[in-house]
């Protein structure tokens, strides 16, 4: 299903706003890459302007950021998602998942699906 990223269709006053022109092919978003736990995969994608993007679409693995110091750690599972809470039956990986590793537990702070690598640091 594509998704629109066009302007709201309510302004602020509560009026709505007339459509200027038809939607356009640069105005669709992409689907959710749906990254998750599992064997290293990663997909190279095609954007705008002779671009590409990264997307983890399974990982086991983890940058982990702790005391100044960086260390690639295992995933073991996925405890929490704010973005869905369906997404941890499914071990989706997104941005904010607390997830358990070897060290404990971490929070992600990249956009797997965007970025191309998951980065995460210790949660107290």
């Amino acid at each position: 299903m594509a998704v629109r990223h066009d302007r709201s269709l309510t302004k602020k006053s509560g009026g709505k706003t007339r459509e200027y022109r038809k939607s356009k092919k640069y105005d669709l978003g992409s689907e959710f890459t749906s990254p998750e736990l599992g064997e290293e995969r990663i997909v190279k994608r095609e954007g705008r302007g002779n671009t590409s993007k990264n997307t983890v679409k399974r990982t086991e693995s983890v940058n982990l950021s702790a005391n100044g110091e960086v260390k690639k750690t295992e995933i073991e599972s996925v405890l929490e998602n704010p973005a869905n809470a369906n997404y941890v039956r499914r071990s989706l990986l997104t941005k904010g998942t607390v997830i358990k590793t070897e060290e404990g537990k971490a929070r992600i702070t990249s956009r797997p699906g965007q970025d191309g690598v998951v980065n995460a640091v210790l949660v107290e």
